[in-house]
């Protein structure tokens, strides 16, 4: 049981990591929280298993495909739900807009596709137990991206610009940087993230419109627990969540696993509020 619950753990775990990743990234350059993060991480295991199941296309060939329907919903998240309302951040009006956009993509996910789950195609066909692909393969996509991300960042120009942009936008722009033009390449990096998480955990999760919604909460947990704006710390924030879940549901189930996981975020947010790994800002008084 020990092993089950490892395994299943740190598959969730990443795939919750990956979505906060999601969410930072969108955040970083906007100072926007994006709620369609949950639903590109959705729309990655739907549209891997139309592309693979029902329309037959190679499984190399159906990621790139699923990668670049999630890389066009980045971007019209950023021009419809985001763009408008940037001059009203201290409003906070991206709450209903990215909200109503999450709530819209899955709704005409849920009458395009169904209601049901339906079933995601095994990729490679490696392994079994608790050494089976849909467990390890979340937790190697995840390092690959944790991995990408940090070369990106430190090794590239346009990583650079990214964290120029994501620093102090004013000062980007003042310094000849495309600030909006990194916005978006931001958002189509963020639904790339999303886009894998949703992919590498089809075997796991199945190909269903609900969850969006699941992973727009469980995804902002390791945010919130590990500090806005720190992917590492949504990286540790998403391992720990998808372990103590998955414990939880080993030993209580059903419902009190979520009252358990919702008691353990208060606790650690009431004690830390500013998140484990993040820092306290100062502000006037």
């Amino acid at each position: 049981m020990l092993g089950s619950i490892i395994a299943s753990g740190l598959a969730m775990g990443a795939v919750y990591a990956l979505i906060g990743i999601t969410y930072n990234t969108m955040f970083a350059t906007s100072r926007v929280m994006s709620f369609t993060a949950g639903q590109l991480g959705m729309l990655g295991g739907v549209l891997g298993s139309l592309f693979i199941l029902k329309l037959g296309l190679p499984p190399w060939l159906g990621f790139i495909a699923t990668l670049a329907g999630c890389a066009l919903m980045g971007v019209a998240t950023e021009l419809v739900a985001v763009r408008p309302v940037l001059k009203s951040l201290d409003q906070h009006l991206y709450v209903l807009s990215t909200l109503a956009l999450a709530l819209m993509i899955q709704q005409v996910t849920a009458i395009e596709w169904g209601t049901e789950p339906q079933p995601f195609p095994r990729l490679f066909g490696w392994g079994s137990g608790v050494a089976d692909e849909k467990f390890w393969l979340p937790v190697v996509a995840c390092a690959l991206v944790v991995l990408g991300l940090e070369y990106l960042y430190r090794r590239t120009l346009v990583g650079m610009a990214f964290l120029a942009v994501a620093e102090d936008n004013f000062a980007a722009r003042a310094l000849g940087l495309p600030e909006r033009q990194l916005r978006v390449w931001s958002y189509v990096l963020a639904a790339v993230i999303g886009g894998i998480a949703g992919f590498a955990s089809g075997q796991l999760m199945l190909a269903f419109f609900a969850n969006g919604t699941l992973l727009n909460f469980y995804g902002f947990v390791p945010v919130a627990l590990g500090g806005l704006g720190n992917n590492r710390g949504a990286l540790v924030g998403g391992l720990a969540l998808g372990l103590f879940q998955q414990a939880a549901n080993f030993t209580v189930g059903g419902v009190f696993a979520s009252i358990a996981v919702f008691v353990l975020f208060i606790v650690v947010l009431l004690a830390v509020p500013q998140g484990l790994f993040g820092s306290s800002t100062a502000r006037r008084v």
